[in-house]
């Protein structure tokens, strides 16, 4: 009965969004380097190419050095905007400026938390409020909390869409690409907090954003702990099987199969990154009557976890994905979160 309540709960809260567009079917070749002949077909091409990413995923995932930050003047709360150029380049001129929120510490914790910080990456289709609250609570709790806006989201959205599509979409080559421009945004503020000073640096993503943290735990060895909010394996499954992308499968159907797009997807997968995550501390979370992330999935994936004897911690949370983000849950996941992430920042040695 608790599942029925949750799930009918979970589609009324996924139809309230009402501007889900059906992008046509893509490739994405245009999005990728030339890999041979042009007389080769899409898949072939696009194939080889993933296959070369995935025989060095630290060159794939590495930014260039930067010192070209720029952080702005305190707020009445105390909150900076720290800004800098994205390593990877995209059409869209608007998307290839990153924008960081900064929130210092608040809690009433040791002088040493001033060198304890968390970089957050919020879920697809984020505004430039989401995740600002647990920012906040991350800060009370004696850390200081950066805050991500991922490619094609918020101020980073060119002026002809209204959502993210372009971060995960039915373009094929462009959904990996785009994937990898936030892992390598997410490298570069950690590069940022480290040349601050930063010692102890965790990182937190929900949804969209927990995949993206794990790529970036994977191949960023300055972060100590990863706070993983709806987890799943395989980045394809959750598209093709999920709520909130059903109209992005719709755009899929007809053109490729799950077991392809699975491989093409493979750098932006989290299977794939697992044995890399040894020696951090990390959390999975996931929700029990999730309809986005299928529960099935991120049962996979902590089994995954067990079967490798990955050290890790796992949480439930007894309601939906939509619904994580309600009164009471969101405050117990962030409860969950914060707790995990003070205690293996600021109280492991």
């Amino acid at each position: 009965m608790l599942q029925l309540l949750f799930h009918a709960w979970e589609r009324r809260l996924a139809a309230a969004t009402t501007n889900r567009v059906v992008r046509p079917f893509e490739w994405g070749l245009d999005w990728i380097s030339a890999n041979g002949s042009s007389n080769r077909s899409a898949s072939s091409q696009l194939s080889d190419w993933v296959e070369h990413v995935m025989t060095d995923t630290d060159a794939f995932f590495t930014p260039p050095t930067t010192t070209d930050y720029s952080l702005g003047p305190e707020s009445a709360d105390g909150e900076r905007l720290l800004t800098f150029p994205s390593a990877f380049t995209t059409p869209h001129d608007a998307n290839n400026t990153v924008y960081a929120r900064l929130f210092p510490p608040r809690g009433r914790g040791s002088p040493t938390n001033r060198r304890t910080a968390v970089l957050v990456l919020p879920q697809w289709n984020s505004d430039a409020g989401g995740h600002i609250g647990l920012s906040k609570l991350l800060a009370m709790n004696g850390m200081t909390a950066l805050r991500l806006s991922l490619p094609y989201h918020d101020r980073r959205m060119p002026p002809e869409l209204e959502r993210a599509d372009y971060i995960v979409s039915s373009n094929v080559g462009r959904t990996v690409q785009v994937c990898r421009q936030a892992v390598l945004d997410a490298r570069r503020a950690i590069a940022w907090l480290a040349l601050e000073g930063y010692e102890r640096i965790g990182i937190l993503g929900s949804s969209l954003g927990s995949c993206l943290s794990l790529l970036t735990t994977a191949h960023e060895p300055l972060i100590n702990a990863a706070a993983l909010n709806h987890v799943s394996p395989y980045f394809a499954d959750v598209v093709w099987r999920g709520l909130s992308t059903a109209h992005v499968r719709e755009g899929l159907d007809g053109h490729i199969e799950l077991q392809l797009l699975r491989e093409l997807w493979k750098p932006i997968s989290p299977a794939c990154f697992l044995e890399r995550l040894r020696g951090r501390q990390t959390l999975l979370v996931y929700a029990k009557y999730d309809l986005t992330f299928p529960v099935d999935l991120s049962e996979d994936l902590v089994r995954m976890f067990h079967e490798r004897r990955i050290p890790h911690e796992t949480a439930v949370l007894y309601c939906g994905h939509y619904s994580s983000g309600k009164s009471p849950f969101k405050f117990v996941d962030g409860w969950i979160l914060s707790r995990f992430l003070r205690r293996a920042l600021l109280e492991t040695p």
